[in-house]
């Protein structure tokens, strides 16, 4: 009986790629030829790439990466013009080179935002997310013994909501794909989340206020509408949650403030 080959066939890929040495430097894109099997995910393409790159003796792209799990958000490239590529609803760790043909030219950059310096070549810094976390993405609750799991009655539909909400990774593929590079997806999300519980109301108003005014502080640009950020959210948040972020912030701004 002959055997039948089970070899995968390689593809060989132009890519695009942005360079850049610092936050302080000029940047570009730089040129590269690589093979990729139609198995591999995106990232694994990237570390093949690196790997060559390394074997000529070349500096490695640098490039964010942690879970390759697509719960983490860090894996945060725009591909050929889309924030974490073309598919709806996945990572670009969950990305897999299947999507793309033998010959293909690719191009890769970094999200771009005036809140999101490049610190090198695809990396950026995206700490502003967590500044505006840390402005009010809390619940004051008693420390000590975890309470009984239906102490607090949490209605089906809230706790789906609430849920939906929280699947947020604050990748920024919301704020790249924005026109206005705006953060208003993630900001809602972490709002909302906290909003829709029981646990959360002890701080809903201020906590509307001070993560609008953080973001504002931020650099982040305003919502317009184009609703480009649903359609990149690679967990699928809707703009429901900024409109309910919205209605806190303006019931907040005439009860809350002197």
């Amino acid at each position: 009986m002959g055997s039948s080959s089970t070899e995968t066939k390689m593809m060989r890929l132009n890519v695009e790629i942005w360079r850049q040495a610092g936050p302080s430097d000029g940047g570009g894109f730089e040129s590269y030829k690589v093979e990729a099997s139609p198995d591999m995910s995106f990232l694994e393409m990237l570390d093949v790439l690196n790997e060559k790159l390394m074997a000529d003796g070349r500096e490695g792209i640098a490039f964010d990466h942690d879970c390759r799990e697509g719960i983490c958000g860090m894996c945060s490239l725009v591909i050929n013009g889309q924030p974490h590529g073309p598919e709806n609803e996945t990572t670009t760790c969950q990305l897999h080179m299947r999507n793309y043909k033998d010959g293909d030219s690719i191009t890769i950059e970094p999200f771009r935002a005036t809140a999101f310096p490049i610190v090198k070549d695809l990396v950026i810094d995206r700490s502003a997310f967590d500044r505006i976390l840390q402005a009010g993405g809390y619940i004051s609750v008693n420390t000590g013994a975890a309470p009984d799991a239906h102490a607090v009655q949490v209605p089906k539909v809230q706790a789906d909501l609430a849920m939906d909400a929280a699947a947020c990774i604050g990748c920024g593929a919301c704020v790249a794909a924005c026109p206005n590079a705006a953060a208003m997806l993630f900001t809602a999300a972490k709002v909302s989340q906290l909003a829709l519980l029981p646990q959360g109301q002890a701080e809903r108003s201020s906590r509307a206020i001070a993560m609008v005014d953080q973001m504002d502080k931020e650099g982040f640009g305003a919502c317009t509408n184009h609703y480009e950020c649903m359609a990149a959210c690679p967990k699928g948040i809707t703009v429901e949650n900024i409109a309910r972020m919205n209605r806190d912030h303006l019931r907040a701004s005439f009860t809350s403030r002197d």
